[in-house]
């Protein structure tokens, strides 16, 4: 009876904590309340800006890496026993192609890793999809000045090479395992040509990068233009992914055109409102591939599983940062104040503040940038800076929560731990060197 009886001690105190967390809220006190206030707000946000087009694009495209990438093929360029140089080559600089925040390239990391792609090249993808962001290292030089911006440019490629080799060597055992496994895997039979499955996700990665490509500060100049014709150019790469479901992907041609015409239409009749042409297109491809056979079918089932796996934590994830953090210029339960104080000169603890802040705290695509303006404008040292830009952008906690989900406790807190470590001591050095 005692052995049952000190078995429910651990849920006991569980129920303790949490009756005292609730008996002892202080709802009422202007800090506490406004701190809801910014999570509902922040995950209000996230729903309306990133769900619908990032998210959902990149839960399609990783569940078609699980459909139409063979298992062979993601082990022979990105497995354990892939030639390093392309391996990480190739996933080192694959931000400058996916304009990704810290959560949408989660559902790319998970389909290349739950195909084999070895713990290293995964680690480099994960980190220099949000990392690496051509747009975001030409505001920052624009805007933080160009010392600042080409620090980031080679601290984000370098990190992401460095951080994958380190979690390669630290994981050695298991990823040995991994190779030896795949020497035991047959050659699967090619269904189709490489071409058509390079042309097949690169309509979908159009799609996703397209729809989210920000407004640049200046109104003129090629950036400026490209951004003018987003729309037009998504459009384009969505009629090519119709085209691409009718004559490989075997889809019958009137679903593809059911949903083609009225997403057509919607776009006519609310040209200032795209994302309810964006929305009508993302339900429609959900409907005709769900209810299709053989590959179509197996890619919504596949991309149904990202997503009910994700999601969830995500939402949870931003939901905890806007309580903690706040959105971008206002405060949660941490006083901004706390914040500026912390990371000004260039010592070991201000730098390491901003490298810890810059992790946990969630950064939508560019904003990290206006976010620096603001804090070097109230006395953040150089280091600090290039610290949370090396951190911020790669890391947040929402981020935290999936890869947990997705590689283990272990390995996640190993990875930030590198992350954070290392953008520490590359703050220090650049902060002392400039």
């Amino acid at each position: 009876m005692k052995t049952e009886w000190s078995k429910e001690w651990k849920p006991l105190a569980a129920i303790v904590a949490v009756f005292l967390a609730c008996f002892f809220l202080p709802v009422g006190t202007p800090r506490f309340d406004n701190a809801i206030r910014e999570s509902l707000e922040l995950v209000k946000w996230y729903a309306r800006e990133h769900v619908i087009m990032c998210l959902i694009p990149a839960f399609f495209i990783a569940g078609a890496i699980g459909v139409f990438v063979s298992q062979a093929s993601v082990m022979k360029y990105l497995g354990p026993k892939a030639r390093k140089v392309l391996a990480y080559g190739v996933a080192s600089v694959s931000g400058t192609i996916l304009a990704v925040c810290s959560c949408t390239v989660l559902p790319l990391f998970a389909g290349i890793w739950r195909m084999g792609a070895g713990l290293g090249p995964a680690i480099a993808f994960l980190y220099s999809g949000p990392a690496i962001n051509v747009l975001a290292i030409i505001l920052t030089a624009r805007i933080l000045g160009l010392e600042l911006g080409v620090a980031r440019a080679i601290g984000a490629v370098a990190f992401s090479v460095v951080i994958g080799l380190a979690m390669h060597l630290i994981f050695r055992k298991e990823e040995q395992a991994k190779a030896d496994a795949a020497v035991m895997t047959p050659e699967p039979e090619v269904k189709r040509p490489l071409g058509q499955t390079v042309i097949y996700f690169a309509t979908m990665i159009g799609i996703l990068v397209f729809a989210n490509w920000g407004r640049p500060a200046a109104d003129g100049g090629f950036w400026y233009a490209v951004w003018s014709w987003k729309w037009r150019i998504t459009a384009a790469f969505a009629v090519a992914l119709g085209i691409v479901l009718v004559k490989w992907i075997r889809v019958p041609w009137w679903k593809v055109l059911a949903v083609a015409i009225p997403t057509a239409a919607l776009a006519a009749a609310f040209p200032h409102e795209p994302m309810i042409a964006f929305v009508a297109g993302a339900l429609g491809l959900s409907v005709i591939t769900s209810t299709s056979e053989g590959e179509a079918g197996d890619w919504f089932a596949a991309t149904w599983t990202f997503a009910k796996q994700i999601l969830p934590l995500l939402l949870l994830g931003v939901l905890v940062a806007g309580l903690l953090l706040g959105r971008p210029g206002n405060e949660g339960l941490i006083p901004n104040a706390w914040v500026t104080r912390l990371v000004g000169g260039n010592s070991l603890g201000a730098n390491f503040f901003a490298s810890v802040v810059g992790a946990f705290m969630y950064f939508a695509t560019l904003t990290e940038v206006p976010i620096l303006q603001g804090l070097i404008g109230s006395g953040m040292g150089k280091g600090p800076a290039l610290a949370l830009l090396l951190a911020g952008p790669a890391l947040s906690l929402p981020n935290m929560l999936v890869l947990r989900s997705i590689m283990g406790t272990k390995k996640t807190v190993v990875y930030v731990s590198l992350v954070v470590v290392m953008a520490t001591i590359t703050g220090m050095i650049y902060g002392a060197l400039f």
